[in-house]
């Protein structure tokens, strides 16, 4: 058999009002300009689809799956799985501090396990700021398939985090993002981090056809941060989460008017803690700070979040 004389690239990914196309599209450019790499694109779709903008109820219920990891249904895949690809590029966002629920649903199919096993895996992540736990979850499903991950990608929203309370579910429930009421910066990824991303491209194409994919090639370029302010919140959201998210479930399926009713109750109890309890979390982790002993501890629990790179 004749070796194969192009590299060949699998990307899949799930974007609901488009952002993360166009950030994945960004990262792929270099690579798709290459004559000596094929990329084979692979785009999610739920089955029903997601509405964008969302309707208020349809917003909410999707929570307790999410948090879950029920995977929907999918429309069928369109790539080979028995192919041969040199690297595999996931494009995800976090909804509800897990990953959106057809990525859960793409790396728990029988697709994926043929297709990511032993194979090297970049994500590739757009966000409003917390994506620690949704990558923590996606870490675990891809070792469960015997993939390799050894680079992320993550770009966030840089407005201020209160700021952005507003702007993100403004942008989901109507499908506006841009500034509002004079105050509120536009909502999303900055057009300048998307357009900055480049040399990610460039660096993995370079790797790719050298063959050198088997290590992180994108640890001292990529806009990737860590952010530990965050990890406590997520772990106390996550476990939150849980809970409320099993409360909805024991009340029927998705869709079930019997949710609706509890589905108010959370909204209510999720707007109570993001008007409380975060600014109060915000103001004690400020004061902790001060103290040498706690900075310490609060970077080696951010190590953890970079093993394996991102």
């Amino acid at each position: 058999m004749r070796p194969r004389s192009r590299k060949r690239v699998l990307a899949v990914h799930f974007s609901q009002t488009g952002q993360l196309t166009r950030v994945l599209d960004a990262v792929l450019a270099a690579l798709e300009a290459d004559p000596g790499i094929e990329v084979v694109h692979e785009t999610l779709k739920p089955e029903p689809p997601y509405p964008f903008p969302w309707p208020l109820v349809r917003f909410f219920d999707v929570f307790p799956e999410s948090v879950y990891l029920d995977p929907p249904p999918l429309a069928p895949l369109a790539f080979d799985p028995e192919g041969a690809y040199d690297l595999v590029v996931l494009g995800y966002q976090p909804w509800y501090l897990s990953p959106a629920p057809p990525m859960t649903g793409f790396l728990q199919s029988p697709q994926a396990r043929r297709v990511l096993r032993g194979r090297p895996v970049v994500t590739v992540v757009a966000c409003r700021n917390m994506w620690l736990m949704a990558q923590e979850e996606v870490k675990r499903m891809l070792a469960d398939v015997g993939a390799r991950l050894i680079d992320n990608i993550v770009l966030v929203d840089r407005g201020r985090p209160a700021a952005t309370f507003v702007t993100t579910p403004r942008w989901l429930l109507t499908g506006r993002k841009d500034r509002f009421l004079g105050l509120f910066p536009e909502a999303g990824v900055a057009e300048a981090a998307i357009h900055g991303l480049s040399p990610c491209g460039e660096r993995l194409r370079d790797a790719l056809k050298a063959g050198h994919l088997h290590v992180p090639v994108l640890a001292d370029i990529t806009p990737t941060r860590v952010d530990a302010r965050y990890i406590a919140a997520e772990r106390l959201g996550r476990r939150s989460f849980r809970i409320w998210g099993a409360i909805l479930r024991a009340a029927g399926p998705q869709g079930s008017w019997a949710r609706v009713p509890l589905l108010g109750l959370y909204a209510l109890f999720l707007g109570l803690g993001i008007l409380t309890a975060v600014p109060l979390s915000l103001a004690v982790r400020k004061l902790l700070a001060l103290s040498p002993v706690y900075r310490r501890g609060l970077e080696a629990r951010a190590a953890q979040f970079r093993e394996p790179y991102g």
